[in-house]
């Protein structure tokens, strides 16, 4: 199992390639980042329909899916400082510098396009173009936000492993981001993904992303991008609606805005043929007649 040590995390990473090989054929390379409680295996139809152009790096983010720590949590109390946006992005520099990959196209979803567009500002000459999927701008609102880390923080201390053998438990857990049902496959992933989370990351990168900091400091972030992308928001998304996605896009001309119809907070899954389509047509790949 292909892991590599970054910052004290042993992440894990697959190749999806067109020969179905492990390893880069030498393509152009398009890494994704998975949002909050999934893991790389959500961008896997994706990236296999992007492989005959890129050599596609899927990897899970730290504490999430299979990338863990060596060792156990310290007794030292909680923080949140080891699950800041800005660390998750040093994580994905290292993980390219151990891989020997020096310039590279990313897309990111949901709280994995945060983390993008922290990485795009830190490492702009690394990246050729970048998607970002659900992804936005809000305000600040102390009692909304209170209210939202109390309620999360219960959900994810209270994560028994038997929900997973529930019958529709799945179907249940994924109805609030979707506007359109998934096979029941690839919703047990989600589930399972949800289930097997650190507690530790789960809670802080919940708190760091949804925070009086991300709301002052993300509007600045979009401004100061220079590299050509693409935001993607579904039009039925209640988690990151379509309109916080305008709002961030209307803040750099680098940014070009795309809503999906009939689609929610994952629109990739949803309807991925127009989803390709608006991909392929970004970065310049001719879609065959008929596709």
């Amino acid at each position: 199992m292909p892991n590599i040590p970054v910052n004290g995390y042993d992440h894990y990473y697959e190749w999806v390639t067109a020969s179905g090989g492990s390893e880069p054929s030498g393509k152009p390379v398009l890494v994704f980042l998975h949002g909050w409680g999934g893991s790389l295996r959500y961008w896997e139809s994706t990236a296999i329909a992007l492989s005959k152009q890129f050599d596609c790096l899927l990897y899970d983010m730290r504490g999430f899916g299979r990338s863990r720590q060596p060792a156990p949590h310290s007794s030292a109390p909680f923080t949140t400082a080891e699950y800041e946006l800005e660390t998750y992005a040093e994580d994905l520099a290292n993980l390219l510098d151990q891989l020997g990959l020096q310039r590279v196209y990313l897309n990111a979803h949901s709280t994995g396009a945060s983390i993008a567009v922290f990485f795009l500002n830190l490492y702009a000459d690394r990246v050729e173009r970048a998607i970002l999927t659900c992804s936005g701008i809000f305000e600040y609102d102390k009692k909304s936000f209170d209210a939202f880390h109390r309620f999360g923080g219960y959900v994810v201390k209270f994560r028994p492993r038997w929900l997973y053998g529930l019958p529709l438990m799945d179907r249940l857990f994924m109805q609030r981001f979707l506007h359109r049902q998934l096979a029941g496959d690839i919703s047990r992933s989600f589930l399972n993904d949800f289930l097997m989370a650190d507690q530790n990351a789960a809670i802080g990168t919940m708190m760091t992303a949804v925070s009086q900091k991300a709301a002052e400091v993300m509007p600045q972030e979009f401004a100061r991008l220079t590299v050509p992308t693409l935001l993607i928001s579904g039009e039925q998304d209640v988690i990151i609606p379509a309109e916080l996605g305008r709002r961030a896009a209307a803040l750099s001309e680098k940014v070009k805005h795309v809503v999906m119809p009939n689609t929610a907070h994952f629109p990739m899954l949803e309807d991925a043929e127009t989803y390709l389509q608006h991909v392929n047509e970004f970065l310049g790949i001719s879609t065959p007649a008929g596709v």
